[in-house]
């Protein structure tokens, strides 16, 4: 004989579950209230909500802090806080992108710096033939600062055009160097 009574969409969650859920959203109003108010003003938060996360954020005391923290999150314990973890998703995702995209160019100029014509060969095949007397004047200079001692001006702006490549048309991965 089954000892187990049948799951039904009637009963209540465990108590475990409401623990785990309740640990859940205490985590979500943590994070709320580190968030900058220009971070938390594009997300989809009601109006008094928001005003209990930027108190808790001027709270400087410890536990004081940790309290408003939980009243955060039985506040939203009512709400739907699907839209505000989607939307933190997709803030995520948006600074992994940039993240890539800075490491990306980065390693080009790198590679640029380090492989000399044969690497600048390989990325002006991706880039509009405009740029390439600007990219070669700036990795000569780039180089010339380098052997001199110089601070790196030229290789920022090395770094610059190839941010602004970028932006224009994805550059490709970096070839490692042999």
């Amino acid at each position: 004989m089954d000892s187990k009574p049948p799951e039904s969409p009637d009963l209540e969650p465990s108590k475990s579950q409401r623990k785990r859920d309740a640990r859940l959203l205490f985590e979500l109003a943590r994070d709320l209230v580190a968030m900058s108010s220009k971070q938390l003003s594009v997300l989809p938060i009601e109006q008094d909500l928001r005003d209990a996360i930027d108190f808790a954020g001027s709270i400087r005391s410890h536990v004081a802090r940790k309290r408003q923290v939980q009243f955060v999150a039985k506040m939203m314990r009512s709400r739907d806080v699907e839209a505000i973890q989607q939307a933190l998703a997709e803030q995520e995702l948006e600074a992994r992108q940039v993240t890539v995209r800075h490491h990306r160019v980065e390693a080009w100029r790198d590679r640029l710096l380090a492989g000399g014509d044969t690497a600048l060969g390989e990325l002006i095949q991706h880039i509009d033939p405009s740029n390439v007397q600007a990219l070669r004047n700036l990795l000569r200079n780039a180089r010339k600062e380098s052997e001199l001692g110089k601070p790196p001006a030229a290789a920022r702006k090395l770094f610059k055009l190839l941010r602004e490549l970028d932006a224009d048309k994805d550059l490709p991965a970096a070839p490692t160097s042999e």
